[in-house]
């Protein structure tokens, strides 16, 4: 028990959802200022604030606020100008008093308060592009497919919501994705011109006027002035009017990823071409005035995804992948070309890696990439022009929203690990880190992380991450909780808010982070083990490696657990019903009947895509229920639209039936959360997850009497 000297907040669930994070990070053109996201608990508990802090980008100063809104702030980016850039619902003192869509605002570089840039009727989704070198960007936007203006498009959105209309209609699939449905409205991208934003008492009165002059008709057509107005609201002339470069999109744009070129002329972008019940990416140019599209690349069963453009604005990169079949996984191909699309080629083709992101270096000779590397996600540079690939980070962290400072060539990141979370780093031409300023300090971790591995049957080495509590020795071996990671083509590298492993290390279990067959960062062949035989290998894995830890000294071999969610969920429900060597089992958003999961997922080409039906079958774990020994918490969201809760009532449902005594009692539990999605997000539902998981370990590993959390009624 951690005494007041040397307690952590992980000892605390109250104190650890307290804990603020940094979420996202953005650099100004001069390379001078790094924003941060930073979410902080709101005073109920119940959810999170975020606002935008300002760092300087050398590793000096302290941080600064920059906005407080009681809506908060998101997704911050730089205008050519230095002003910054973000999404917010926070009110809009010229909109409609009771609009709680989310915005784009503008915080002037020069100072001042900040001011809306949008008044979009359905909101603004997110920045998906700003220009390097103009005050150009596009934004991604939900818009009706039933207007053809934004004027109409905010008049029928009127309509539906005076109507109280719900109700889509499909004509593709999917109907939904992740944890919320799909339609009535299409995602649309929309140029911007930033420098076309009047805000000038002139246009403001201008704008009065013509609403006036409106009124008047109205009134002299004995028009009723208190009932709706028969004619559309004229879009704001104050604000830069945004065009849409997608008209009539469908679902292409669902998952659109783009990059403008510096001058903002052009939009790269990789947009969906439907095909039944999937569809492959596919990449365009778009003229970013006049919205005239040009095909760059677009092959059957290939993805082009993650444009990125060169600071000169000649080349561009980009992802090809051949989309995977039961045979094997395919390879994530980074590739180059010119602007307008010739010159392709592949670069780094050597380099058995699947990159996550890249941008390209400040002198355009190479790109700056991330990819998943036994167990840690450094920075790589790929040399455009033949060479092997360079590591640039050595430490034991993984790396993300790596952005590059033109200046000095240096780039500015996010890292974490597991015993550290985001934290904003410069990374030095040399490879030397320099933590930058933030005001999310981080917390003092309780015990020790050190990797381990083992060498299996077939030679295979397979690694994770061991966490260990303090004061774990051979006079007082810790219990060991297995946690196996989604996905499956992940790795246990970066931190989690959501799987917290030191939460479990301060009440003093030790906890195994392997990576198994399937997992990312040990190459193509690594991955290979485990394809269209998830039963086979990744378990076989995960049993070895267990077994080399459980052969530690300080590790209670008579006391363990395993835990996992999603394909971790999957993984051990398949562990339950072919082994009876752990005394405890969670599994959360698991899938249980392959067959009915395939079928009812948001996605359910790719699952049916990448097995034979003989695989589903066989590596179904439903298939086994008569065989579970192991007590088993199961976990589920209604939300959950990717492990849809029907795996969680099938997988309770049969637990009852093979194994329920005559009272209907099991040593089975069901933690079921009406409104969360594949993960529980909301801080007050996160503590309950947490109690519930502990208080079924404490009493299967340690023999107390289960504690019903208190606000499980």
């Amino acid at each position: 028990m951690a005494t007041p000297s040397d307690s952590t907040p992980f000892d605390s669930l109250a104190d650890y959802i307290a804990l603020p994070r940094v979420e996202a990070l953005a650099l100004s053109r001069d390379g001078q200022t790094a924003v941060l996201t930073v979410a902080a608990l709101k005073k109920d508990g119940t959810g999170y604030e975020r606002a935008l802090w300002a760092v300087a980008a050398d590793g000096g100063g302290a941080p600064r606020r920059l906005t407080r809104s009681a809506k908060g702030e998101a997704g911050a980016a730089f205008t050519a100008s230095g002003d910054i850039l973000f999404v917010s619902a926070r009110p809009d003192s010229e909109g409609d008093a009771d609009d709680e869509s989310g915005q784009l605002w503008l915080l002037p570089a020069a100072g001042g308060e900040a001011r809306p840039v949008t008044r979009l009727a359905g909101g603004v989704d997110g920045i998906a592009a700003t220009a390097e070198a103009a005050d150009r960007l596009v934004i991604s936007a939900s818009l009706l497919p039933g207007a053809d203006t934004l004027e109409s498009e905010a008049s029928l959105r009127a309509k539906r919501k005076e109507k109280k209309v719900s109700a889509i209609l499909h004509d593709t699939y999917p109907v939904r994705f992740w944890d919320h449905d799909l339609g009535p409205a299409e995602p649309h991208l929309l140029a911007i011109d930033v420098d076309a934003l009047e805000d000038t008492i002139a246009a403001a009165v201008a704008e009065a006027a013509a609403a006036e002059d409106e009124q008047k008709t109205e009134a002299a057509s004995g028009a009723d002035a208190s009932a709706p107005a028969a004619e559309e609201k004229p879009y704001p002339a104050t604000l830069p009017r945004p065009r849409d470069l997608t008209p009539k999109p469908g679902r292409s744009a669902d998952h659109a990823d783009a990059a403008l070129t510096p001058d903002g002329t052009t939009l790269i972008a990789s947009i969906e071409h439907r095909e039944q019940r999937a569809g492959r990416q596919v990449l365009v140019a778009i003229d970013a005035a006049t919205g005239e599209r040009t095909t760059l690349f677009d092959e059957v069963d290939v993805d082009y995804e993650m444009p990125a453009v060169s600071h000169d604005g000649t080349r561009i990169a980009y992802l090809r992948t051949v989309k995977s079949t039961p045979a094997a996984p395919t390879d994530y191909e980074v590739w180059v070309a010119d602007v307008d699309g010739s010159g392709a080629r592949r670069i780094a083709e050597e380099w058995d890696h699947w990159a996550s992101s890249f941008v390209f270096a400040a002198d355009d000779a190479a790109l700056i990439a991330t990819a998943d590397h036994d167990g840690r996600g450094p920075v790589f540079r790929l040399p455009l022009e033949g060479g092997a690939p360079e590591r640039l980070t050595e430490d034991d962290f993984a790396y993300s929203h790596v952005l590059v400072d033109r200046t000095t060539g240096d780039l500015v990141a996010l890292r974490s690990s597991w015993v550290v979370p985001p934290h904003p780093v410069r990374i030095s031409v040399d490879g030397t880190v320099t933590p930058l300023a933030t005001p999310a300090t981080t917390p003092r971790a309780p015990g020790s992380m050190t990797d381990v591995d083992t060498t299996t049957e077939d030679g295979a080495r397979v690694r994770g991450w061991l966490l260990l509590p303090d004061g774990a020795s051979a006079e007082a071996p810790a219990p060991l909780l297995l946690w196996i990671h989604g996905g499956p083509l992940n790795s246990w590298n970066a931190w989690s808010w959501r799987w917290a492993p030191l939460l479990a290390v301060a009440r003093g279990y030790a906890v195994l982070l392997p990576d198994p067959a399937l997992s990312t960062g040990y190459g193509l062949d690594f991955i290979a083990r485990g394809w269209n035989s998830w039963g086979h290998k990744p378990y076989t894995d995960l049993l070895a490696i267990t077994d080399a830890v459980e052969a530690r000294d300080d590790i209670d071999q008579t006391r363990t657990a395993a835990l996992g969610g999603s394909f971790g969920g999957y993984m051990a429900n398949w562990v339950a019903g072919h082994t009876d060597r752990f005394r405890a089992i969670v599994t959360h958003a698991s899938l249980w009947a392959l067959d009915q999961f395939a079928g009812t997922t948001d996605s359910s080409e790719y699952w049916q895509r990448i097995f034979t039906p003989e695989a589903m079958a066989e590596h179904s774990p439903h298939q086994f229920v008569r065989d579970i020994r192991t007590p088993l918490l199961v976990v589920h969201g209604d939300k959950d639209y990717r492990v849809p809760i029907g795996e969680g009532l099938r997988l309770w449902s049969e637990l009852a039936e093979h194994h329920a005594d005559a009272d209907g009692r099991m040593p089975h539990r069901f933690l079921y959360f009406p409104d969360e999605n594949h993960w529980v997000l909301k801080p007050q539902h996160a503590v309950i997850w947490y109690e519930t998981v502990f208080a079924f370990l404490a009493e299967h590993l340690r023999g107390e009497e289960f504690q019903r959390p208190e606000l499980l009624g």
